[in-house]
């Protein structure tokens, strides 16, 4: 604990100074366009501009930048109640399914085809995808992504995800969308579930409802994603040194430890073993210890070298939003939402 104190005091320091900074934020403009962990990762870049921590710092910042974004992870689970699966009704979920899969996909295409390394592409496409900084969060170690590719994925989807809270509210009007069409569409769209609370506010309690119920499906699709990325990367890993595959009840094997519990407390918390009390207690550890791992891949990051990926990545990010609209608003005229 001594060779880590230094370094998870530091991010500490960041994560309150970053959470200070949200309610500043919050008092000056009414709610947090840009939310702590984002802020966590930039003011951590910042000072690592002015001051590159030496040895006796680091420990603690890797610890906190592996193992507590690890049980961070894990922690996410209780955020997850999978019984919305089973109440939203086939159609819908089938939908909002084939637009994550689609967007994953054609995402990953466009990153690629841009000049985007694997790994970031990657993280792009399940952060426009699934739920911005969380998926991009929860996937990055199972793709090895290093703190500068974390950080210029979750900038630029961060900066993009408020642009799309402020101006989505015009193309209801626009589009002449309902209320319930409208808030399908922000469900499908907008990245963090506060974000989707503020875009559909303005339309009233069925937008907002609609918009968090297709919100939480599409949240819920982390899991398998996850999932099948370990799985799909520890198969090409095998491949590629020559191994044997393992068998397939060796679930450690291909699976990450944290992928697994995030799996089993998100499965816990739909069958009722995680008692509602334990709920808000769980979901602010988990902020608090990914706040704090934000705030370490900051410390990590060469402000310089985000710089120059970063105009491939914004790119990347815009056109994959305007692909993510697109089968949107196609899903809600396929399934005739009124």
């Amino acid at each position: 604990m001594r060779r880590l104190a230094l370094g998870l005091g530091l991010c500490a320091a960041v994560a309150a100074a970053a959470r200070a900074a949200q309610a500043v934020e919050e008092w000056a403009v009414g709610q947090a366009y840009v939310e702590v962990l984002v802020l966590a990762i930039l003011l951590g870049a910042a000072l690592r501009t002015l001051w590159d921590p030496t040895e006796p710092w680091r420990p603690g910042i890797r610890f906190a930048a592996g193992p507590l974004l690890e049980v961070a992870i894990v922690l996410l689970g209780a955020s997850l109640d999978l019984r919305a699966v089973a109440a939203a009704g086939p159609g819908l979920l089938l939908g909002v399914v084939s637009v994550v899969v689609l967007a994953l996909l054609l995402s990953y295409v466009i990153g690629r085809a841009i000049g985007l390394e694997r790994r970031v592409a990657v993280l792009v496409a399940c952060g426009n995808a699934i739920c911005g900084n969380s998926a991009i969060v929860a996937v990055a170690p199972v793709v090895g992504a290093g703190p500068r590719e974390i950080a210029s994925a979750i900038a630029f989807t961060a900066v993009l995800g408020v642009a799309v809270v402020l101006a989505l509210p015009a193309l209801a009007p626009a589009l002449g969308l309902s209320a319930t069409q409208y808030g399908t569409l922000a469900g499908l769209t907008v990245y963090a579930v506060p974000q989707v609370l503020a875009a559909t506010a303005p339309l009233g309690g069925p937008s907002m409802q609609a918009g968090t119920l297709v919100k939480l499906l599409r949240v819920v699709m982390l899991g398998p994603v996850v999932l099948i990325l370990s799985l799909l990367l520890r198969r090409r890993a095998s491949s590629a040194g020559g191994g044997h595959a393992a068998p397939r009840w060796e679930v450690g094997r291909y699976v990450p430890w944290f992928v697994a519990g995030f799996l089993a407390l998100a499965t816990m918390r739909s069958i009722g073993l995680v008692p509602d009390w334990m709920l808000d207690p769980l979901r602010l550890t988990a902020g608090l210890l990914t706040a704090l791992a934000m705030a370490a891949l900051g410390l990590g990051v060469d402000i310089r070298a985000v710089a120059r990926s970063g105009a491939r990545v914004a790119m990347a990010t815009m056109l994959s939003l305007v692909v993510l609209l697109c089968l949107s608003l196609g899903l809600i005229g396929l399934l005739g939402i009124p």
